[in-house]
């Protein structure tokens, strides 16, 4: 049955370490951040300065963000893609700036911002033509993503599927955050007693689903299996997750049953980890009841890059891939004091993976959560 399951055979992104793969991992393997000072817009009257900027961007330019994000990727990758694979953009803001544009300047026109646009560029970028689809599920929007391919190849509807994830940092999204006072006024301190709040980043990148049956025909390289997922919603608050994790301890056991797993099964959780302090209390909640029996190894990106916001789910992945490849749990950049309710759970160290299983976690406003189990 598991060799039925949908499988990642290639993948790559771009954030604000650098392109690719690598120069992420390197940066979270060397505990340092690519969280720098805003420049591309004045953070005078916002709450912080920083976010995980991609460097050599132009901002309000003909080209949308999102599109100097993914023609590169897909200038390198597009002979990889099979012509027949479905499409899903997944995305909370898509190319936000060129609405920016017309609302704030009065250049250019607001239509040309709507995801369906952006979703044609893909489907040129990436060299197909079937319709393709737009998931935009806040911030979860590309764990729901790779979620909902994963099931369109399980249940024989696809033998695969290309998931494309993007957001970028704009003066919209910081000034919204911002408003929200859910910004760290220096950097994002996910699990840390002192934790004040998260930064924002920006990022870009694609994973490549196939059935395994295809993927071994063709003789691809399967760098990992997409074994369980699961999505559920809170109903309790338009921006803020329950108290009490009940939302997200509802998707972990659901994406474990599809995996057909048992939670001491799991070797390391990719969380959400924002660094806000709700969000970051109510997963240790959710995974206190999950597993209760021991204490899983955890730890967040988010502290290191910035929250990608949709783009998120997405670049867990590809970590998570890494992570069962080189069997080495990254440690949470940004924590020093660890919160007691998160003690013996999360590290400022790295830590070798036992078992060959990660969990992905995803949350986003309006209570929604996903979750991810990845294989070998």
């Amino acid at each position: 049955m598991s060799r039925m399951n949908p499988v990642i055979v290639a993948c790559d992104m771009t954030t604000a370490y650098g392109e690719g793969i690598g120069a992420c991992w390197d940066g979270l393997l060397s505990n340092t951040r690519a969280i720098r000072k805003v420049t591309r817009f004045s953070t005078q009257s916002f709450h912080s300065s920083k976010a995980g900027i991609v460097e050599g961007l132009q901002y309000k330019q003909d080209a949308s963000l999102a599109v100097q994000l993914l023609e590169p990727l897909f200038r390198k990758h597009a002979a990889k893609i099979p012509p027949d694979a479905l499409v899903i953009l997944a995305t909370t803001v898509g190319e936000i700036d060129l609405l920016e544009r017309s609302v704030l300047e009065g250049t250019g026109n607001a239509e040309l911002s709507r995801p369906a646009l952006l979703l044609d560029k893909v489907k040129g970028f990436a060299g197909l033509e079937d319709d393709g689809m737009v998931i935009s599920n806040a911030c979860a929007s590309s764990s729901t993503a790779i979620g909902f391919a994963a099931g369109l190849i399980d249940s024989g509807n696809r033998d695969c599927v290309l998931v494309v994830a993007v957001d970028a940092v704009t003066e919209f999204v910081f000034s919204g955050f911002s408003s929200l006072m859910a910004l760290d006024p220096d950097t994002a301190k996910p699990f840390d007693k002192n934790r004040a709040g998260l930064s924002l980043g920006e990022g870009a990148g694609f994973v490549l689903l196939m059935k395994r049956e295809r993927a071994e025909k063709e003789g691809h390289s399967i760098m990992g299996e997409v074994a369980g997922w699961a999505v559920s919603e809170d109903a309790n608050h338009m921006t803020g997750p329950s108290r009490e994790g009940v939302g997200l301890r509802l998707s972990i056991q659901k994406a474990l049953k599809k995996a057909g797993l048992p939670s001491g099964e799991v070797g390391a959780i990719s969380s959400h980890g924002t660094g806000t302090v709700y969000n970051d209390s109510m997963e240790m909640k959710a995974y206190n009841a999950v597993f209760a029996d021991r204490m899983v190894p955890i730890y967040s990106i988010k502290g290191a890059l910035g929250h990608t916001m949709g783009a998120a789910g997405l670049i867990e992945t590809v970590i998570a891939l890494e992570v069962l490849k080189k069997r080495i749990i990254p440690s949470t950049v940004g924590l020093t004091d660890i919160d007691p309710e998160a003690a013996g759970w999360v590290s400022c160290e790295k830590r070798s993976l036992d078992k060959q299983v990660v969990l992905i976690n995803n949350a986003g406003f309006g209570g929604v959560n996903a979750s991810l189990v990845i294989k070998p």
